[in-house]
């Protein structure tokens, strides 16, 4: 991360299912997305924006647009501004708040990952 803190992440249900398949690929790798063209290095950075265009979405949406509309979800669906800003690993602004306030919401988070995994998961049934 930015910040260079540990930042732990849930994952919910269908991102552990992703994991699973890509560990039938990757299993000998260092990197669960490796680059294909250097075999010691991650992917590309931009490679999900060009998967984006590649799926027809350019000039529409790109791959850090996905936390906008994830934050708008879960806004929507009144989770806490804390746990929603800690989902998508933001720091508190505010010092005072920020010297007093050290959690990380993890166990609040695992809910509202799952929660975005199944908004994913129906989106893709419904080819949305």
């Amino acid at each position: 991360m930015k910040t260079r803190k540990v930042h732990r992440v849930p994952l919910s249900r269908q991102s552990l299912e992703v994991l699973a398949i890509m560990y039938e690929f990757t299993s000998n790798a260092q990197y669960v997305f490796q680059s294909v063209r250097a075999k010691n290095k991650p992917m590309n950075s931009q490679t999900a924006n060009k998967a984006l265009v590649d799926l027809g979405y350019k000039n529409k949406l790109t791959a850090h647009g996905l936390r906008s509309i994830a934050s708008t979800y879960l806004n929507e669906k009144l989770i806490n501004y804390d746990v929603i800003e800690a989902c998508l690993s933001h720091g508190i602004k505010d010092q005072v708040r920020k010297a007093y306030n050290r959690s990380d919401y993890f166990e609040e988070r695992k809910s509202v990952m799952q929660l975005w995994g199944d908004f994913v998961e129906q989106c893709e049934k419904e080819n949305i």
